[in-house]
This record gives structure tokens, C-alpha cells and sequence, in this order.
């Protein structure tokens, strides 16, 4: 399996070669050349495997160039009940006896959906590094819980140090606590003053940099990262499996989405070959990717017009995954994607409504809805009252959507996003009573937080870096 760029300027490179990068150095996403596709009787082969077996069969197809022994050994030290504190990794749940699920994403060590690539991304990481001897330093973006999975899932790793800008003050309590209060030596916190969208910003610039990303070793852990997506792909297949019994069933998911890594994992399911019907996106007030579901335009928007919610790990207006999906779309021309992305660094969006491309985009299965505020406060109450289940914020959004899109007969699974706990204020302001929080976590908000305060600045950004990565590459 070989490994291109959506924009077309990267030569054919293998899984090892681009899992420790970001942007490809023409600026675009790597994506394989081909997807795998997925027959009946390989359906009916994995429907009885372990999570840590069926993350085996679906990496092995896009890692070829990683020994089989070594990524079976990976998976299993990656997905078992030490780390997850259950076989299933990730359980399915009926909500009512109408075909609604709920898919538990949220049994990681961070609590969040965000753990499960991230636990594997830091095996293979260190395992890629210790082949070569070489050193990495991780430059992430966080809303809100890919920091702590990624800081989580590298601390102490050798070879690894993670420098990860998160939107000062726009984060929930609980989630800021989770990163800054990390003692590792080799994690460094950085507060933004701005959105998601400048830290986002700022690791992209520091990416095209090719040689500050080259001297320093600068990789990311974003939903850029293929590995990353590419493991979220397990969960689809697994969730499947769950919710039906024969193999030619069709399912569809609802994914809470803001910078559309998750739901395109659905999306690569779909294509290699899954039975799903719709892949939902479910946005919150900052509804960039439903407007483009809706409508063909993508339209990116500003820091003030990016709104702070209460949902706030989706509180993006540049959805960086959002390219790969493009890609497929306009037939995986890279120059035409090179073109529509040109058009959003100059005049903010592309607008595909006219192209017979958006007019087939029916092929995809895609469909989209967006939630407010009041809308997932009420549903929080819906869904403890109907079913005593708390879920947090996110999930709402996602749950509140699913509703508009359900279908006779197909069962519709909703992607938990985190756990309530993460979301107290708001849980407080739906239930009057606070969300359920894990043995282990009290007192969590309390503790000494570390991070630097830092303006959107990409010189000092830089700076920062280098201060600190002493064994640089030459």
C-alpha cells in the first residue's frame, strides 16, 4: 500500500514513511492510493474477532510495510481491559428497543473517543523511532480532548516529546485540567489567545515550514495524521458487527463532528465496503460542514465568527480532514483540490453547489443537521428521562441529529463522543445534579497546572520549539 497527497505533489511513499508526518510538503493530506475493499466472506471472517484481532485485519491492509508479528503485538498491547477497562473496548448500546444505539468511545484513560487511535498512534510511534533511532516532536491543535489522549498516550515514550496549543480559556475545566496538569517533562502545554482555528493555523504554518519540520523533527498526532484516522476506521466495523446479524445488513451512524477525522473513518468504512446507509454529520452552532452538506459551499469562518459553546470540542470553522473526503469527491484530482483550497486562502470558501460532482454526492451517503444550545440541553434530559443514561454535550448534538435521519428498519448508532463528567456546568444547567464522574478523577480540577501563554504567533511558536528540542535533528 502506497501513500499520496490529495494535492498531488508527493511521490509514492509507504505507511512508515508518512506516519510521523502532517501536511505532505505540497501543503495537502496523504491519503492511499486505493482503498481496500472488503468482500462478504472477510465480513463473516471478522465478525467473531476480539477488538485488538479486528484492529490487526483492517491496519495490516493499510501498514504493509509494518512486520505482521509487530503490528499484531501492537494492537494487543494497544486494545485489552488494562488500558480500556473492558474486552469490548467499545460496547454498543440500545437506547429503547427502536434501533437507536449508542457506541461507547469513552472507556480510555482520558475519557474521551479520542483515546483509542491515540493509543495505538504512541505504540507505533515509539516503535517506528526505536527501528530508526530517531527523535520526534509532536506539534498538535486540541479544542478540547485530542491534547490529553495524545499527551496521555506519550508521556514518557521514548524518543517523543509533544508540544500541543490549545484556545486559551475555551475548554471545559476538566479538560484543561487533564493536559496542564501533566508533569511529564517531555509534554509542553501551550495556551493560545485565540480559537481552535489559530492553534490549527499555527501548527499548519509551522508543517509548511519544511525545513524548521525537518531540523526539529516536527510530526503531528491531529486528525491529520492518516494512522490516526485510519484506526478510527476499527470502531465502524466493530460497531456493525454489534448491531446486526447478517452481513449484507445496512446501518447508519451519526457522528458528532468538527474537524470531520471521525466521520471520515465512517467514510472509509463505507468505501472499503461496510453496509452503511448514511453517515450523519452532526454539527453544533458552528456549522461550517453542514452548510457545505447542505448547500456545496465550504465555507470557512473567522475567529469572530467562531462561536464558543457548550459542545466545545467542536467548536471548529476549518475542518482540516475535511480535504480528504474532497478528494474522493472530485475524483482524486489532485490539482483540482490544490485549486479549491487556493480559492479558501484566498477568498475564505469553494463553492461546489453547481458541479456534477455535489450533484452525485448522494453516492457517499452523507447527510447532515446541526444543534444549538437549547437543543442539547433538552436532549441530555430526553435521554436521562427515557433511557438513565447521562451523556455529554457532544453526544447530544449527535443524538438530537440522529433523530432527523432515522430510517425504518436500519438501525441508527450515535457516536459517544466523551464522558458528561468533562462537561460538568452544562450537565449541571440539563439535570440540576452532577454528571457521574470515574473513580480516579476527583479533586482533578484542583491540582497545579502547567502551560505557557502564548499570542498566535508562528515566530515565537518556533522559538518555543527550538528552546527545547536540544537533540534536534542536524
Amino acid at each position: 500500500m502506497n501513500y499520496l497527497s490529495t494535492r498531488g505533489g508527493l511521490a509514492p511513499a509507504r505507511f512508515s514513511e508518512v506516519l510521523l508526518g502532517g501536511l505532505a510538503p505540497d501543503g495537502g493530506l496523504v491519503v492511499p492510493e486505493q482503498y481496500p475493499r472488503v468482500d462478504a466472506a472477510t465480513l463473516g471472517r471478522w465478525r467473531g474477532l476480539s477488538y485488538a484481532e479486528l484492529a490487526f485485519e483492517v491496519l495490516s491492509l493499510y501498514a504493509t510495510d509494518i512486520e505482521p508479528a509487530v503490528l499484531r503485538q501492537l494492537t494487543a498491547s494497544a486494545y485489552n481491559a488494562q488500558v480500556f477497562g473492558t474486552d469490548e473496548i467499545t460496547p454498543l448500546s440500545p437506547l429503547g428497543n427502536d434501533g437507536l444505539h449508542l457506541l461507547h468511545l469513552s472507556n480510555g484513560p482520558t475519557l474521551a473517543f479520542k483515546d483509542i487511535a491515540m493509543q495505538l498512534l504512541g505504540r507505533l510511534f515509539e516503535h517506528v523511532l526505536a527501528r530508526s533511532g530517531a527523535q520526534l516532536n509532536i506539534l498538535g491543535a486540541t479544542s478540547g480532548d485530542t491534547g490529553s489522549a495524545a499527551e496521555y498516550a506519550m508521556r514518557g515514550r521514548r524518543g517523543i516529546r509533544v508540544f500541543m496549543l490549545s484556545p486559551h480559556g475555551r475548554m471545559s475545566a476538566f479538560q484543561a485540567a487533564q493536559m496542564y496538569s501533566l508533569a511529564d517533562p517531555n509534554i509542553f502545554n501551550i495556551a493560545v489567545d485565540g480559537v481552535f482555528d489559530d492553534c490549527q493555523d499555527m501548527v499548519k504554518a509551522v508543517s509548511a515550514d519544511l525545513g524548521f519540520k525537518q531540523r526539529y523533527a516536527i510530526g503531528t498526532v491531529n486528525s491529520i495524521n492518516w494512522a490516526r484516522v485510519v484506526a478510527q476506521v476499527v470502531y465502524y466495523f466493530r460497531a456493525y458487527f454489534a448491531a446486526t446479524q447478517q452481513n449484507e445488513q445496512r446501518v447508519s451512524f451519526t457522528v458528532p463532528s468538527g474537524n470531520f477525522g471521525n466521520v471520515l473513518a465512517g467514510h472509509i468504512a463505507r468505501e472499503m465496503g461496510l453496509p452503511i446507509s448514511r453517515l450523519v454529520v452532526a454539527t453544533n452552532e458552528n456549522d461550517v460542514l453542514d452548510e457545505f452538506f447542505r448547500s456545496g459551499r465550504y465555507r470557512v469562518r473567522g475567529s469572530a465568527e467562531t462561536f464558543q459553546t457548550s459542545s466545545p470540542s467542536m467548536d471548529i470553522s476549518k475542518a482540516s480532514n475535511f480535504e480528504r473526503f474532497v478528494y474522493d469527491l472530485v475524483g482524486r484530482d489532485g490539482e483540482r483540490v490544490a485549486a479549491l483550497w487556493r480559492d479558501v486562502d484566498a477568498r475564505g470558501e469553494f463553492d461546489l453547489s453547481a458541479s456534477p460532482e455535489f450533484a452525485a454526492i448522494s453516492r457517499y451517503g452523507f447527510a447532515s443537521g446541526r444543534s444549538t444550545h437549547s437543543n442539547r440541553l433538552d436532549t441530555i434530559r430526553a435521554v436521562h428521562a427515557r433511557y438513565g443514561r447521562v451523556v455529554d454535550t457532544h453526544t447530544a448534538d449527535g443524538l438530537a441529529v440522529a433523530e432527523r435521519w432515522r430510517e425504518p428498519g436500519i438501525p441508527m448508532i450515535c457516536l459517544e463522543t466523551a464522558l458528561p463528567a468533562k462537561f460538568a456546568d452544562t450537565i449541571r444547567e440539563a439535570l440540576g445534579a452532577d454528571a457521574p464522574r470515574p473513580a480516579g478523577f476527583d479533586g482533578l480540577e484542583s491540582k497545579v497546572q502547567r502551560f505557557a501563554l502564548m499570542p498566535a504567533d508562528v515566530p515565537m511558536l518556533k522559538h518555543y520549539i527550538a528552546a527545547r528540542c536540544p537533540l534536534a535533528a542536524a
